[in-house]
């Protein structure tokens, strides 16, 4: 059998999942604080036919090695961590991050996971919390009496309560940061958990020690460009049906040899 056949089939294979990918950035174009994804590629075992340096008379050496190819395999998807855009919303609960840091939020299993989706609520006791109603750490409780809250770049949140003309501090905000944020892993709902490649949050006050500051009334948009994403596809679609070309090319090669007569 020819190995064209896999070859080209482990082609068409990677740009599948390559388009997956560019599918599912496309469906959260307007997702807050989604963070697009990029896959990467490895090329697969290759057949030495012929190693290069090994002598080919007493005095000469061959050059160039004879190396054949299995094609390719995809063995990751990035998550890409850039900034993306902030969009004005002028609701006193919406924070955005402008610079790296993530929010951390308390699962009801007790586990933290982080986001960069700053779309709060209240809930019915108070507590500040996510769009899922899961509870932001460290927890914040705003008053029943407030009717003004206010945030600094610092993440420290004041209320104006009813009747009072001067702002009370209720409470600070604080970011995590991660050497490694591309190894975490995404669990839906705009979270993400660490993992050993992540490393260990690094905790600390917006705005200090290389976190960003923090944006009452916007919103991080998500990173995803539309032209980059179309550019891509267009690449991808184009790669695999260059393969199935390949496909098609060996199985017509093959038609030939099995109908060659003497």
């Amino acid at each position: 059998m020819m190995r064209s056949l896999f070859t080209a089939a482990s082609g068409m294979q990677a740009q599948q999942r390559n388009i997956d990918t560019i599918a599912n950035n496309l469906a959260n174009v307007n997702t807050t604080g989604f963070k697009k994804s990029k896959v990467h590629f490895q090329d697969l075992l290759y057949q030495n036919e012929k190693s290069a340096g090994v002598p080919s008379s007493l005095s000469t050496q061959v050059p160039v090695g004879l190396h054949v190819g299995h094609g390719v395999k995809y063995v990751s998807t990035e998550k890409m961590h850039s900034q993306g855009g902030m969009e004005n919303t002028e609701r006193e609960l919406d924070i955005g991050i402008d610079g790296p840091g993530y929010f951390q939020t308390l699962q009801p299993n007790g586990i933290v996971a982080y986001t960069r989706d700053g779309h709060f609520n209240v809930d019915g006791q108070g507590r500040l919390v996510t769009s899922d109603g899961f509870l932001v750490d460290p927890e914040i409780n705003i008053p029943v009496e407030t009717r003004k809250v206010e945030m600094g770049f610092d993440g420290t949140i004041s209320v104006y309560l009813r009747d009072e003309t001067l702002p009370e501090a209720i409470g600070s905000l604080t970011l995590a940061r991660f050497r490694n944020p591309s190894g975490m892993t995404p669990i839906s709902k705009n979270l993400y958990i660490p993992t050993a490649a992540s490393g260990n949050p690094l905790i600390d006050a917006p705005g200090s020690n290389g976190m960003g500051a923090l944006n009452q009334g916007f919103l991080e948009l998500s990173n995803v460009s539309l032209v980059e994403e179309m550019v891509d596809m267009i690449t991808a679609q184009r790669a695999y049906e260059v393969n199935s070309k390949a496909i098609q090319a060996s199985d017509e090669m093959l038609q030939t040899a099995n109908n060659l007569t003497r």
